[in-house]
């Protein structure tokens, strides 16, 4: 049986007919730079994450890097963050000539300790960047607490938690600004890169259109340095139409990540596998599905001898990569980080996920450890 770590082709055939329609009005109309699509689909974020403000852009990439500009943050200036996320979390930061300050996670959520935080706060410090990892919200209350006594804004890294909420108010809606992404791969995924900051801060909001042209407002009236990140209007046509299904999407992962629990019970593999954990006060969107284990690597190199996708997010530490050498960190710096590294892997978790195609991971990672 051939499990897939992601299926978007089963996501897809349900919709076809919807999407393609879709896209033909675009291209009937001959507009692709920003214009009605991307003002409507920018309109049903800002309704579905419970903010005045959504901004369409190029990617998750370009929507934390924005964010960013428009609070201030640039060169000799400090952005605490966490070194176990996507490398765009950190990237972003330096490419705007800052430096990213890491504090490490906390071993079962994979998210930012916030006891660690105030320790990381200092005179440099610009923002604070929390990560919404794996489809689940960072404990925010003492995130904003800390935030609010230093007066600094919090900028949520939500690429991975549409729809994931805490204390029932959506991600995206928690900080200063949110930052989503579109990439295929994502829960609410488009034909390509996406991304949308997110905010109830209309000075902000303002400040992020802007700087998505080029630091214009005006035509050939350039008042900042910016960029070129646009949502195209075929991008947010799709993913108009995908929006509609999230919800429905995200019950489906929730159901099968449910399962997941109980199949991993049943087959008495808690003592080998620990399972996500998910804090009482969230709503958990599994963007992805990730376990811990021994001996990783060939338990992943024996799922996909018998047809099963993983991956493994993610391999390496911020910290630890080449390009942050210079910060001085080394190993054992960001133990919890470190470990995660080494001992997490993502399992298939996508909606259209059958019964049977996770019971047969399941017994596959039993014959394993097993040894059968």
């Amino acid at each position: 049986m051939k499990v897939p770590l992601l299926d978007l082709k089963a996501q897809y055939r349900p919709i076809r007919a919807e999407v393609m329609a879709a896209l033909e009005a675009v291209c009937d109309e001959q507009a692709f730079i920003l214009g009605a699509p991307v003002a409507d689909l920018e309109r049903d974020i800002q309704s579905y994450v419970g903010v005045s403000q959504a901004i369409g852009v190029a990617s998750g990439t370009d929507a934390i890097l924005l964010a960013l500009m428009a609070c201030g943050v640039g060169p000799e200036d400090e952005v605490v963050t966490v070194p176990y996320t996507f490398f765009a979390t950190a990237g972003s930061i330096s490419r705007l000539g800052a430096q990213p300050v890491f504090v490490d996670i906390k071993p079962d959520t994979y998210n930012m300790d916030p006891a660690l935080l105030e320790g990381a706060v200092g005179p440099r410090t610009k923002a604070i960047l929390p990560v919404h990892l794996f489809g689940q919200c960072a404990e925010m209350e003492p995130i904003l607490q800390i935030a609010a006594r230093r007066n600094l804004p919090v900028i949520e890294d939500a690429a991975q938690a549409i729809g994931a909420t805490w204390r029932n108010r959506k991600a995206g809606s928690l900080g200063q600004a949110g930052c989503l992404s579109f990439f295929p791969s994502k829960n609410l995924g488009g034909f390509g890169d996406g991304g949308m900051v997110t905010t109830d801060d209309q000075a902000l909001a303002d400040r992020v259109r802007m700087l998505r042209v080029h630091g214009s407002r005006v035509k050939y009236v350039h008042e900042a340095i910016g960029v070129n990140s646009r949502l195209d209007a075929l991008q947010a046509a799709v993913l108009r139409v995908k929006l509609k299904y999230l919800e429905e999407w995200t019950k489906g992962r929730q159901r099968n990540a449910t399962r997941y629990d109980a199949l991993f019970k049943q087959a008495n593999l808690l003592g080998r596998v620990t399972l996500p954990t998910v804090i009482a006060e969230n709503r958990h969107v599994y963007n992805q599905y990730v376990i811990r284990v021994s001996q990783r690597d060939q338990l992943r190199a024996f799922l996909q001898e018998h047809g099963i996708g993983t991956e493994v997010y993610y391999p390496s530490p911020l910290h630890l990569q080449v390009c942050y050498k210079d910060l001085g960190y080394g190993p054992g710096s960001f133990p919890y980080a470190e470990r995660a590294a080494q001992e997490t892997l993502a399992l298939p978790i996508y909606a259209e996920l059958i019964e049977d195609q996770q019971a047969h991971v399941v017994e596959t990672i039993k014959k394993f450890y097993s040894g059968s």
